[in-house]
């Protein structure tokens, strides 16, 4: 396959994924928008507005970062207003697009050169880091190696120049 054959191939299944997604993002307006129907149908909304009532005073035995407070009484959550399927069908659609307009600053940047030549000198850098740690672990334990065997001969001071850490 041509590279023109590969950048059409995965355009089209690009354009499919994103016409699957647009179907769905319908389906699941046109299911929320007759679930909303049904919830307006069940419980009928008052005429009036719902009145606000006063922000409580703060007490003594209240904090004082308390801003908001909860209305006593039994009153009915207000129902949000209707939105048409269409209005609904475009935020999605919007929130949508911010998410990938999102994604694929977040790509860019993290696919930038600046970003993946300085990943790659932090890769160098610990490795080149590790080998230096584990060189001096294996210095050290030929040591302790090195003085048990000694100490295992018998004699103190018989050792020759093999036994001498060349490292």
């Amino acid at each position: 396959m041509t590279t023109e054959q590969i950048w059409l191939t995965s355009l089209g299944a690009l354009a499919l994924l994103a016409l699957g997604a647009a179907l769905l993002a319908v389906r699941v307006a046109r299911r929320a928008l007759a679930e909303a129907r049904a919830l307006a149908a069940a419980a009928p909304v008052d005429a009036s507005p719902v009145e606000m009532s006063a922000p409580m005073a703060p007490s003594t035995q209240e904090a004082a970062y308390v801003i908001t407070g909860i209305a006593d009484g039994d009153e009915p959550s207000p129902v949000p207003e209707r939105i048409d399927g269409r209005l609904f069908v475009d935020i999605v659609a919007r929130e949508t697009l911010v998410k990938a307009a999102s994604w694929t600053h977040g790509l860019r940047r993290a696919l930038a050169p600046e970003t993946r030549h300085r990943i790659g000198f932090e890769v160098r850098h610990q490795t080149r880091r590790s080998r230096k740690d584990r060189k001096a672990e294996m210095r050290e334990a030929l040591r302790h190696y090195r003085a048990r065997h000694r100490d295992a001969s018998g004699s103190p001071g018989a050792h020759t120049a093999d036994d001498e850490d060349a490292a």
